[in-house]
């Protein structure tokens, strides 16, 4: 079978409190508390819900521009409130303990009831560093090694309950059945952790991981241990090159191809045309006082012009599904969910509704084995 199916075909957006665009929040005469309000974020996700995205991813930095709430207590805020929809915060590994990583997604896929993802991400600059002052900023050959490392541990934390180590027998007094608790004894570059964790396994075994792959250090990373792999890219041609090199990759990491998800990343501002949507774009670069360069393929247009777009990139082969990446929130997102989902539908490139269950289950992947399972301790 083909994998670009209606079965394959995905839509995820990256959410911040405006918009990628600078100026978003003045332009779209935004409340400054937005960024702080939790009701505002959840509504953004809701919206995204009601027409059956698989899922929203939530970015997070330690740059002082960067997004101000931390993205995983973000999504853990939003998951009661928001069903039917998978959640994807990032959580950067540079200078982040993985034993704690490992804990908070966890607890998000228990509180979301296994709609839970991760987007580790690496720190790269001195500014960063030097917020926690515990070592200087690294070259990307280090920082993605001491990201696999970091991945791996998180997995095998996960991992380190039994699904059944909790037992509750109130006739012995015991919660917990130690033999199925097990030490994860990882040795590595960066890390040396014993565990096991402190937290029951997800319910989703392992809850999914995205990770970027538009650097060279990056890519074994991705081959590894993403269940979807983001890239940017200038133009399907090139978004097509990636992916193709992420496949092959993939397989020379012993797995299949066809079970790990492609999504290009599209900047999108939508309008009545695409004269409106550069209008629109010009006083938004008026008011940041800079142009914003494109960090990927960018829609500055019509509905139609985005579902082009997606329908392009199916027949090409240049992704298996996009990452939105709305320059003004919500304005962009509410034309997406009731103007551009419905003309993808419509065209049999997409699903409507919630698909329901887990997140792995979203994107047709079954919930993992155990690494420790029958393993003593």
């Amino acid at each position: 079978m083909s994998p670009f199916t209606e079965a394959r075909m995905h839509l995820a957006v990256e959410l911040t409190a405006a918009g990628r665009h600078p100026a978003a929040a003045r332009w779209a005469k935004l409340a400054p508390s937005a960024a702080f309000d939790p009701a505002h974020h959840a509504a953004l996700a809701r919206t995204a819900a009601r027409r059956g995205l698989d899922m929203v991813l939530l970015p997070h930095t330690f740059h002082a521009d960067g997004p101000l709430l931390d993205a995983v207590s973000l999504a853990a805020r939003i998951a009661p409130v928001v069903p039917g929809i998978g959640l994807v915060p990032t959580a950067t590994v540079t200078h982040t303990e993985p034993f704690h990583i490992s804990k908070a997604i966890a607890t998000l896929d228990i509180v979301s009831s296994g709609r839970a993802g991760w987007e580790p991400a690496v720190s790269r600059t001195q500014a960063e560093a030097d917020l926690f002052g515990r070592k200087p900023a690294a070259p990307p050959d280090v920082l993605w090694r001491e990201a696999a490392d970091a991945v791996e541990v998180v997995v095998r934390l996960w991992d380190s309950w039994e699904d059944d180590a909790v037992i509750r027998d109130a006739a012995t007094g015991r919660y917990i059945d130690r033999d199925k608790l097990h030490y994860i004894d990882f040795e590595g570059e960066f890390f040396s952790v014993k565990g096991p964790s402190i937290t029951p396994r997800p319910p989703q075994g392992h809850p999914l991981v995205v990770l970027r792959a538009d650097e060279d250090e990056a890519l074994p990373v991705a081959a590894r241990w993403a269940d979807v792999v983001r890239i940017s890219a200038p133009d399907l041609t090139a978004a097509a090159d990636a992916r193709q090199r992420i496949r092959q990759a993939v397989a020379a990491a012993g797995r299949d191809p066809d079970d790990v998800t492609v999504l290009l990343d599209v900047e999108v501002h939508l309008a009545a045309d695409r004269d409106r949507a550069r209008r629109d774009l010009a006083e938004l670069d008026r008011l940041a006082r800079t142009e914003l360069p494109p960090s990927s393929v960018r829609v500055l247009g019509a509905p139609t012009d985005l579902a082009d777009l997606i329908g392009a990139a199916v027949r090409t082969f240049a992704a298996d599904g996009v990452t939105l990446i709305p320059l003004v929130l919500p304005a962009d997102l509410g034309v997406v969910a009731d103007q551009v989902v419905p003309l993808l539908a419509g065209r049999g490139l997409l699903r409507t509704g919630s698909a329901g269950g887990s997140l792995r289950a979203r994107f047709g992947l079954p919930r993992p084995a155990n690494h420790f399972a029958g393993a003593t301790s």
